[in-house]
């Protein structure tokens, strides 16, 4: 029997309970034994529900019982919870989480403490919900040298964004009809600024490369400055427009950035909808590879979580290798990536534009009057911000074309 405590029981955690006990025979074969979870530390109580007996609200109520082995931590942020999963990990318990704030900022570092304690530090779940993509990059693609990885990381954002471009609704609109589903927080910020998108690339960039990624290092744009006209430019080119967090490795210096992107049709990600992730890899020698599903979710983020329990309880005294090395990776400065660029001036700087950038591409829409739209020769940012500093720019979107 191996025993479970679980700290915090919201939508996570309260998943994590409920496929354990639904699928507590066939998780026991492939475990090789019965998983339990023995207790369950919150500040609420539940009454009524399946788990109230377990309920605690004393954390060393699950520290300090020697009987459980596996602690799962899906309380969120990083304060107290930084807190509880090194008690946890000192005390000689793996720790299987879902927070990727928490795994983000000390995941390195909890990886280091878990291998000195023989036990486990595991957190699939951070990145992609129920999508596997922390054990790919672990185990699947160890041969390979990670050349890219781009990702639609964020469901509510591309929830957003899908009604955006089939209803032809702006920004605002869709926000409040995501809030009304559930799809998006009160306060969407961290949804759609792109600080969760931030925060799941730097996990992926630390594990790609082996050394810590800091996500403030990470420059990130998200979503507020996109409108319908944007949506319908997009369709112009036959593109999408989506939320992407990457990273790239060019001539020895890794670049990584979370910003709105168009996307054409030759590219997988152009067909990830409504709240659906995708994330694609690519390496020196398998070249292309994709992981898609539902990015978040109770039971797709539960089913995740409850995936490292299982690993933790069949490598019980025994620390399973990750490489993320508490060196801190420094990252190439994204203002001197070269990329293409969509720009929107008003109609009037049309000449003057062309004067500027003689290479451009035209992009023409009937739905949108009063402006001049047009993609830019590769440039870096820094080239860019100069060709166009005497313009009114309406908006400017990078251009992610295969």
């Amino acid at each position: 029997m191996v025993n479970v405590g679980i700290i915090g029981y919201g939508t996570v955690g309260s998943g994590v309970f409920e496929v354990l006990n639904t699928n507590s025979k066939s998780i026991a074969v492939k475990a090789g034994e019965e998983i339990k979870v023995k207790r369950i530390c919150d500040l609420r109580d539940f009454p009524g529900d399946a788990a109230e007996k377990l309920i605690t609200h004393d954390f060393n109520d699950i520290l300090n019982d020697d009987e459980i082995t596996i602690v799962v931590e899906t309380m969120g942020g990083t304060k107290p919870a930084y807190d509880f999963v090194k008690a946890s990990i000192e005390a000689g318990k793996s720790v299987c989480t879902s927070n990727k704030e928490l795994v983000a900022k000390f995941g390195a570092g909890l990886i280091k403490l878990a291998e000195k304690h023989n036990v486990n530090f595991l957190f699939e779940a951070s990145v992609g919900g129920g999508i596997p993509i922390i054990r790919p990059l672990n185990y699947a693609l160890t041969a390979e040298e990670i050349l890219e990885i781009k990702g639609i990381l964020n469901g509510t954002t591309n929830f957003i964004l899908t009604k955006m471009n089939d209803e032809g609704l702006d920004y605002e609109t869709v926000l409040k009809e995501a809030q009304d589903m559930g799809y998006a927080e009160k306060n969407p910020t961290a949804d759609v600024e792109g600080f969760d998108t931030c925060r799941k690339i730097a996990i992926l960039t630390s594990l790609a490369y082996g050394k810590q990624v800091d996500f403030e290092d990470i420059r990130t744009e998200g979503i507020t400055k996109i409108t319908k006209e944007d949506m319908e430019y997009a369709k112009a080119l036959n593109a999408s427009i989506k939320l992407i967090g990457e990273s790239k490795k060019e001539n020895g210096t890794v670049y990584a950035r979370v910003a709105p992107a168009l996307i054409d049709r030759e590219q997988p990600l152009y067909s990830v909808h409504d709240v659906f992730n995708a994330i694609f890899v690519k390496g020196n020698m398998v070249d292309d590879v994709m992981f898609y599903g539902r990015g978040a979710g109770k039971l797709p983020t539960a089913s995740a979580v409850v995936a490292d329990v299982i690993d933790a309880a069949k490598h019980k005294n025994k620390h399973i290798p990750i490489i993320w090395e508490e060196d801190k990776l420094e990252l190439g400065d994204i203002r001197e990536y070269k990329q293409k660029f969509f720009v929107r001036v008003p109609a009037d700087m049309k000449e003057a534009v062309k004067q500027k950038m003689p290479e451009l591409e035209e992009v023409k829409t009937e739905k949108v009057k009063g402006e001049f739209a047009f993609i830019t020769p590769v440039l870096t940012e820094n080239e860019f911000e100069e060709a166009v500093k005497d313009l009114k720019i309406i908006n400017r979107i990078i251009v992610n074309f295969k």
